[in-house]
């Protein structure tokens, strides 16, 4: 005990959480974390798959679709088949390598939890 009968407590360190500029407030936005997420773990996906799997809008993907394709995140490519467009979205390495430090920082931020 400490002067005047006081227990003097120590402190633990404070987590080491990651810096705020460590987050890529382009994949963290919630539509396209979905859309990085699935991508992420398929060579490519349509359109149509992606509105199913993720519950955006046509317009609600298509708007996060340019964000990702505008940050060098996906590759976008259109074609047609059996006279349909079909809209297909790829992760470029640029945006795997950068879902893959989104993760790791996110990992880190829980851990430390």
């Amino acid at each position: 005990m400490g002067s005047g009968g006081h227990s003097i407590t120590s402190h633990p360190e404070p987590p080491a959480f990651p810096d705020a500029k460590a987050f890529d407030k382009t994949i963290h936005e919630p539509a396209r974390l979905l859309m990085m997420a699935h991508l992420y773990v398929v060579e490519s996906a349509d359109f149509l798959f992606l509105i199913k799997q993720t519950g955006l809008t046509f317009g609600n993907l298509s708007s996060h679709m340019t964000r990702l394709e505008e940050a060098g995140y996906i590759t976008v490519d259109k074609e047609f088949r059996d006279k349909k467009p079909n809209t297909r979205l790829s992760l470029t390495e640029s945006g795997r390598r950068a879902f893959e430090g989104y993760r790791e920082n996110m990992k880190q931020l829980f851990e430390e939890l």
